[in-house]
């Protein structure tokens, strides 16, 4: 392991130790690196306490109460910043914790001198891992059987589950996120995992549900975006209602759980929206989230029993109910207006033979421009979800081409850099037809030799124009500017693979 420990990161640890400290990588870092995964960042925890830690690195600083100093370093770390002027280790003094009097936060922290009582108030046994100098030898610090675990791909509690997770509730969410995130993604199957929560660990989980309620929205905002974001989004939704803290977080989503739909659907609504969130294709959370709510309202707006009943306007209302659930999940706006937009729009008709170039220019302009490739992605998900076999039939290539045709350019007299009002202003051309006819010879010309259209070789060449008989070049001028447009719609057809 001591090759996959970045410079920087040694850097630190030498120096610790040269000046007579204990240094440890400890945590997730190690435990990535064990699971053959890039770690996202790398922590170390020493016996040196954050005055001895600054002094001995001057570009740090400490804006906590619980030990952790942050230390600048020349960036290494796989991001998505290249351009960044730093990164950042974080080098924790050993400490222990106690009276958790809120269920997140500990009322006492205590600086320590073993690394064995640092390990000792961590979260679950694959975090409880260190890696560093023992007696001058390079090994691994285990004392909880973490790598263990990590094969059996078990996830336990350090110590009593029970207390563990009544130290800190957001306990509760880290575990189904972690199980969410290990799991290898299955194609097919939603709910089964090749990862485990060990039993006493799972019946703490579920008794202490409710604790979940002293965390704050943000901080289970930020957890529930995390199994969202995973490559496997469904099952850790499905998780969070095994181990009861759904009903907590998102009870709507949960009213679909047994509602049977009509004769388009075989899934009930819950199945149907994991399933569709399962196969979206966007990783965009904004997305990610709209499939999930897409039928959010169905239960509520359901009328009737069997394979005729209906569910009028559960895209609006549950665009409101999805506004409503982000609200309270303290989501940005940003997220909020697009995911509510999605679902409010998700269930646009197109038919190749009915829709008109002007319904789906409304179409574009409802949902915008930017968001009609989201919008597909929730209608892509939406139909593998319901259990048909292909993804994008043929009428969804044809609205892509249609919106694409719709949205461009037109080749008209508008791409000109000059307007009608130019020739009356600056040339004095008396209104009519013959502005027409001059427009349409510089559209012809320009589309032959863009470099031609600037205001100033337009106008020359309209004073060139305004005397000559214009109707044989006007005819011309057409032939050219429908040719090209015929030559457009052919190759954006041949794009989206349509007729």
């Amino acid at each position: 392991m001591l090759e996959k420990i970045p410079l920087p990161v040694k850097g630190i640890m030498d120096i610790l130790e040269e000046n007579h400290y204990q240094a440890f990588v400890v945590g997730g870092c190690v435990r990535d690196v064990l699971m053959g995964r890039n770690p996202k960042d790398w922590d170390i925890t020493t016996d040196a306490e954050p005055n001895e830690i600054q002094n001995l690195f001057p570009e740090s600083f400490y804006e906590n109460s619980f030990g952790t100093v942050s230390v600048k370093v020349t960036p290494f770390l796989d991001t998505k910043n290249p351009d960044r002027e730093y990164d950042i280790i974080e080098i924790t003094t050993y400490r222990s914790e106690s009276d958790y009097t809120d269920g997140r936060h500990p009322k006492e922290v205590a600086f320590e001198k073993e690394l064995s009582q640092d390990l000792a108030r961590r979260d679950f046994t694959i975090n409880a891992l260190a890696y560093g100098r023992l007696n001058g030898q390079w090994e691994l610090i285990d004392l909880y059987d973490g790598a263990s675990d990590l094969k059996k791909k078990c996830l336990r509690t350090v110590g009593n589950p029970e207390e563990r997770f009544s130290e800190d509730a957001l306990r509760l969410m880290r575990a189904v996120r972690f199980v969410t995130e290990f799991r290898t993604p299955s194609k097919d199957d939603i709910c089964q995992s090749d990862w485990i929560i060990e039993k006493a660990t799972l019946k703490a989980l579920k008794n202490l549900s409710k604790n979940i309620t002293l965390i704050s929205w943000e901080r289970i905002r930020d957890e529930f975006s995390k199994i969202l974001l995973s490559s496997n989004p469904a099952f850790g939704i499905q998780l969070l209602e095994d181990t009861d803290l759904l009903q907590y977080i998102m009870p709507e989503l949960r009213e679909g759980i047994d509602v049977t739909q009509n004769l388009h659907h075989i899934y009930t609504v819950w199945e149907h929206n994991l399933r569709a969130l399962h196969t979206c294709p966007s990783p965009k959370l904004h997305v990610r989230i709209a499939s999930l709510l897409h039928d959010v309202a169905k239960p509520r707006t359901k009328r009737g029993n069997g394979y005729r009943s209906t569910f009028y306007n559960h895209d609006h209302v549950g665009a409101k109910m999805t506004h409503t659930i982000l609200t309270r999940l303290r989501y940005p706006k940003e997220i909020i207006s697009k995911a509510t937009l999605l679902v409010d729009q998700h269930l646009f008709y197109y038919n190749v033979d009915e829709v008109t170039e002007a319904s789906v220019r409304r179409l574009v302009k409802r949902v915008g421009l930017e968001n009609m490739p989201d919008l597909m992605d929730v209608r892509i998900g939406d139909r593998l979800g319901s259990g048909v076999p292909k993804a994008k039939p043929y009428k969804l290539r044809h609205l892509e081409y249609m919106i694409e045709k719709v949205s461009k350019d037109p080749l008209s007299v508008k791409m000109l850099a000059i307007k009608g009002t130019d020739l009356i202003n600056d040339l004095g051309i008396k209104p009519g037809p013959t502005i027409g006819a001059i427009l349409d010879v510089l559209l012809a010309e320009v589309l032959e030799d863009p470099t031609k259209n600037t205001p100033a070789l337009l106008l020359q060449r309209s004073k060139e124009l305004e005397h000559d008989s214009l109707d044989e070049l006007r005819l011309l001028a057409k032939e050219r500017i429908t040719t090209e447009k015929e030559s457009a719609d052919k190759n954006i057809k041949k794009k989206h693979w349509v007729e």
